[in-house]
């Protein structure tokens, strides 16, 4: 079993290029929780909400955001309209969402973010007024639409001028719990941002993004949130994977929400453009709002900032990893200065397990595989670290270095947390890493089923491991035909029983509490598009329902196949950057 070393790698654990030096764990919090709240406003808020948790919105009059901080804290664009232009010295530009047209169809609609975010009855949703509200046709009151101004760097390029170019933010709702949320529609027609654009969003990427939104957030990952899919009849013109086969398809917004938009793209652009009092105005902005333990008179609160982004996104793509998440498209313009996921493109959840696994077709040259995302991360931080530069003395800029350098630590921390829990590993010993890299070493050459593998594990008995009996697990019949799958399982098992009060009823809880059934494979989201684009949204419903709950053993989606090995069609389906 010795030759096993030379060949045994981390595969999505590696980070070889990395520089190791010794961990910098830099611990500021950028929960909800701790976001600084205006005493003021926290307490207008109490007295607004003076009503038991029981009782939600049923009139969107009484619905009401306010854009009130940004408009205050920011300049905006002088120059008002939807037509595309070059915008200088500014945050935002105001622009009005084009409304959809032909009849309306409200597609999905998240209960949990509706009720437990926006403190809205889910009635509302079936009114007229919701449609036309999220979906672009009326504004909310207080709603001051804008389109954020950003860069990035795509694919390793500089790209110049982005923002948002078929979003439109309405403003901050803050709820009764005292959180502050921004509200933004996606497809909402062009911005001074749209480049060549339409501004518009297809049917095909509205569903995706909802969905996974909702999925991500029920995974335990950091994420953007989504409230409702609305579809219209509206013809919008689509190039798939730009082969020339351009298509009519129908347009579709996605009402979506996040504590903030902000990305690393929007301190690029600022920094390109020597727009430094701009910077420093964002900069603090967003420190004052949603990094509450970073004093505002430290002299270092821009290298804290920086520490804690660096911690924060390694932690984040360790996740995605965890779960077999690839973003798709990992550019600058698509990183959140809050480590949250953004942007859902072309992404996909991997099946067999491949470290190069490349969920967007138009990424050629595979920048953006699952086992690149930690590379690209620090990439996307080295980039970032430019961006802060006209703001830090040479002395932070040094000392920003040696932070980016812990980069790799923590993230290899972190991912060798995650995987030991995956296995229901208990303590610390000093072969765990290589347990783990042995399992993933074997699931890459027999291909075996990333997700259901580790749910197998947890699912399976001891005395089933011992006796080799996988009757009716897939994945775990897979992984056993490798031919050190004996050598492998002897350590597992052996590892197990050196774990001190633990039953194989916990280890089992536990595994089955972090290994998911169920998650948005890209099989299962084309299905439900399918019948989406013809008015069918009864597969959309059953899917938000199933991965709402994805640690749960589900009769419906058992019923459909979610958890069973995925069918042949499912490895020539193709995503792209178009939508």
């Amino acid at each position: 079993m010795s030759s096993i070393h030379t060949v045994l790698v981390f595969a999505l654990l590696s980070a070889a290029s990395f520089t190791p030096v010794c961990l910098l764990e830099f611990c500021q919090n950028t929960d909800s929780d701790c976001h600084s709240q205006d005493k003021t406003a926290s307490d207008a808020v109490r007295s607004r909400w003076n009503m038991t948790v029981s009782e939600l919105i049923q009139d969107l009059g009484r619905f009401s955001l306010s854009c009130k901080k940004l408009i205050e804290a920011f300049p905006v664009d002088e120059v008002d309209g939807n037509f595309v232009c070059t915008v200088k010295n500014c945050i935002f530009s105001r622009s009005i969402p084009t409304p959809l047209k032909g009849p309306l169809r409200l597609a999905a609609v998240s209960k949990d973010v509706i009720e437990g975010i926006l403190n809205l009855d889910m009635a509302v949703t079936q009114s007229d007024e919701f449609l036309h509200y999220a979906s672009g046709g009326r504004l909310l009151p207080g709603s001051v639409p804008l389109a954020h101004r950003y860069g990035g760097h795509q694919f390793g390029y500089w790209a110049g001028q982005l923002g948002d170019g078929r979003a439109h933010s309405l403003g901050q709702y803050t709820n009764r719990k005292g959180e502050a949320w921004e509200l933004q529609l996606k497809g909402s027609g062009k911005t001074p941002y749209s480049r060549s654009g339409d501004g518009r969003a297809v049917i095909r990427s509205s569903v995706r993004e909802f969905l996974c939104s909702e999925a991500m957030h029920f995974l335990g990952v950091p994420t953007s949130r989504a409230a409702s899919l609305i579809v219209s009849d509206e013809p919008v013109m689509r190039d798939q994977f730009y082969d020339g086969n351009v298509k009519t398809e129908r347009g579709a917004v996605v009402l979506r929400l996040a504590k903030s938009w902000f990305r690393i793209g929007s301190v690029e652009i600022l920094a390109q453009s020597g727009e430094v009092d701009l910077l420093r105005k964002l900069l603090n902005f967003v420190i004052e709002e949603h990094f509450s333990s970073i004093k505002s008179d430290d002299p270092d609160k821009y290298l804290v900032f920086y520490s804690t982004v660096v911690n924060e996104t390694a932690h984040l793509i360790a996740q995605w990893t965890s779960v077999g998440f690839a973003h798709g498209v990992c550019n600058t313009d698509n990183f959140s200065l809050l480590s949250i996921t953004i942007d859902y493109g072309p992404f996909g959840f991997m099946e067999a397990y491949n470290p190069d696994f490349v969920p967007n077709t138009s990424d050629d040259e595979g920048r953006y595989s699952i086992g690149a995302q930690a590379n690209v991360g620090l990439f996307n931080l080295e980039k970032l670290l430019a961006a802060l530069s006209p703001v830090l003395s040479n002395k932070q800029q040094k000392e920003a270095k040696i932070i980016l350098k812990g980069y790799s630590d923590i993230y290899q921390m972190r991912i060798h947390q995650l995987f030991k829990a995956k296995l229901g590993l208990l303590g610390e010993e000093e072969d765990d890493g290589y347990l783990i890299a042995f399992l993933l070493k074997m699931m890459e050459d027999t291909q075996s089923d990333f997700t259901m593998t580790f749910r197998q594990l947890g699912e399976v008995s001891a005395q089933q491991l011992h006796n080799n009996n996988f009757t009716q697990m897939w994945a775990l019949e897979d992984l056993s035909s490798h031919q050190l799958f004996s050598d492998w399982l002897s350590m597992y098992l052996l590892r197990l029983s050196r774990q001190p009060n633990d039953s194989d009823l916990d280890r089992r809880d536990r595994m089955k509490n972090v290994n998911p059934r169920y998650v948005l494979r890209n099989w299962m989201a084309d299905s439900a598009i399918r019948r989406a684009e013809t008015n069918d949204f009864s597969e959309v419903e059953r899917l938000l329902h199933i991965l709402s709950s994805p640690f749960v053993t589900q009769e419906t989606a058992e019923e459909a196949g979610y958890a069973a090995r995925p069918p042949l069609w499912a490895k020539r389906l193709k995503v792209s950057c178009s939508s």
